[in-house]
């Protein structure tokens, strides 16, 4: 075979066929041109290595479905991403949201302290039903858990 078809230009922008003109003219070493710049730029987007590791903890674990997959149970599981990854305030939370990928992992809407300060509320009034999920998603019926652990609290009226 003297000819062998690699690429079809015929459906390329004309961007794209000028883009690879240009790699072609300067196959030879395509750093040294200092136009380059201009052409490609980098820049570091949002972290997100630290969220799936702990997203895919969380529905190991089935803290996912015990929160929900609602608003206020995805909220929820953030708080505890962030605790993790930074023992922080709301505030610090926020922020946090900010460098991680967060609202797009968990489609999430933008949040801010308040709407956390709000979901610990909604998380208390929760924390009887999560704590149930929680034990049975654990314990199936044939298996009877080994360990209690118990406070006790001290009324000193």
């Amino acid at each position: 075979m003297k000819h062998r078809t690699i690429a079809n230009l015929s459906k390329c922008s004309e961007t794209d066929i000028q883009a690879i003109k240009f790699a072609l003219k300067h196959k030879r070493d395509l750093t040294t041109v200092p136009a380059l710049e201009e052409i490609a730029q980098s820049q570091q987007g949002l972290s997100v290595g630290a969220i799936v590791l702990l997203k895919a903890m969380a529905d190991r674990l089935h803290i996912t479905q015990a929160l929900g997959h609602g608003v206020e149970g995805q909220l929820a599981l953030w708080q505890i991403m962030a605790r993790v990854i930074n023992q922080g305030s709301r505030l610090s939370a926020v922020r946090l949201a900010g460098q991680h990928a967060i609202c797009d992992l968990l489609e999430l809407p933008s949040f801010n302290e308040e709407d956390l300060y709000a979901n610990l509320d909604w998380v208390c009034a929760q924390q009887e039903q999560i704590e149930k999920q929680l034990f049975q998603q654990r314990y199936c019926r044939t298996e009877l858990p080994r360990l209690f652990l118990c406070s006790k609290v001290k009324s000193t009226l």
